[in-house]
């Protein structure tokens, strides 16, 4: 993902999770994807999607369940 974008989405997630420590990091070898870091520990993956000329971008967490306990 370009510079900008990664800009526009982290401003956008910070937002959302009012202000949380978050950062979002382009991956080197992909344009369409990048990681997402809350607190300096990676919590999930964004990728970008675009689907009859509409752009749009899925956020994937997964939760393990001792992170439940």
């Amino acid at each position: 993902m370009k510079p900008d974008e990664i800009r526009k989405l982290e401003a956008y997630l910070r937002k959302s999770f009012k202000g949380a420590d978050l950062e979002v990091r382009a991956l080197p070898r992909s344009a369409d994807s990048a990681e997402v870091y809350l607190n300096g520990e990676f919590v999930g993956l964004l990728a970008k999607d675009t689907e009859e000329g509409e752009l749009s971008y899925h956020f994937t967490m997964t939760i393990l369940d001792i992170d439940l306990e």
